[in-house]
């Protein structure tokens, strides 16, 4: 008997769903939100929420189809790794022809909410879907996949800024390349715990090249460069205390992260991923809502 027929079959939209981790979108949606509502309070001090519901379809649909492309291009790569071999696409809980029906359906959507935002939304709207679809074929030619992963995350925070201003902004620029380089580091961590595997099989990554200790040191870096940042952006937009006690809050969770976390011990590296990480987008997020109302932004 097959495996995926002793695997229980969910519903599609749900199967789909699991396929792509939806809920993961806490991780990018924050940032977006913060360039948005930083630009609102630079154009007009007042909250736009058709658009700020525009860019949530666009967040949510970019990183939909980014997550399906993923799952497809890796389905054989996932298949011969343990950790992954429960994802749907090898067991059979979702049919290929089905993922690429709900990526284009994800891709349709994002590109109908840019087009409704403004035109240098929707004219910049391929760019950002290049690096989608890189990524997942980078950990087969280069060591540096995180670096991919990286420049795809920092158009969140660029395209909630555009979205709202349609024209270009430096401060978020700085903005989603600490985002960027935050998510890049958080998945060299990641990537530690596939080593063996990807040297087995052949698939590149900082882990596999350079050896864990090397990838933790990297997040480190990498870490450290992001809080750089996130100070630079808080210069740059003349943040208020909240934005600061948000990146006293921010500081700490990455050295607890880095703390929990050791070259020699990865037995907690899904809370330092899911739930450190988590918390510091939404984190950042609420004291950034709060510092923008208490200078003026109106609900």
């Amino acid at each position: 008997m097959s495996t995926a027929a002793t695997i229980p079959q969910p519903g599609r939209t749900k199967a789909f769903l699991r396929l792509v981790m939806i809920e993961h979108s806490v991780f990018a949606l924050p940032f977006a939100y913060i360039a948005s509502l930083t630009a609102m309070y630079t154009l007009d001090k007042n909250i736009h929420w058709a658009r700020l519901l525009l860019v949530t379809v666009c967040m949510v649909g970019l990183r939909t189809f980014a997550m399906a492309v993923n799952r497809i291009i890796d389905r054989e790569i996932d298949a011969r790794n343990p950790r992954t071999a429960h994802r749907e696409l090898v067991t059979g809980a979702m049919s290929v022809r089905h993922a690429w029906t709900g990526a284009l359906v994800a891709l349709v959507v994002f590109l109908g909410a840019a087009a409704l935002l403004n035109p240098l939304c929707l004219a910049l709207a391929p760019v950002a879907v290049i690096p989608m679809v890189v990524y997942p074929y980078g950990k087969r030619f280069t060591n540096f996949p995180q670096a991919i992963l990286g420049i795809a995350q920092a158009m969140g925070p660029i395209g909630g800024w555009l979205a709202i201003s349609g024209s270009w902004s430096w401060d978020a620029v700085i903005l989603g390349l600490a985002v960027g380089i935050w998510i890049g580091g958080f998945d060299l961590i990641y990537a530690c715990q596939d080593v063996e595997t990807d040297r087995a099989i052949g698939v590149k990554s900082v882990p596999a090249r350079f050896g864990i200790p090397a990838a933790i040191r990297g997040a480190r870096a990498c870490h450290t460069i992001t809080t750089a940042l996130f100070v630079w952006y808080a210069l740059a937009t003349h943040a208020g205390a909240f934005f600061w006690f948000g990146l006293v809050i921010v500081a700490g969770a990455f050295l607890y992260e880095h703390r929990i976390v050791r070259p020699h011990d990865l037995s907690r590296l899904d809370r330092a991923f899911f739930s450190v990480n988590g918390f510091i987008g939404i984190a950042l997020f609420v004291c950034a809502l709060l510092d923008l109302l208490v200078r003026g932004l109106t609900v």
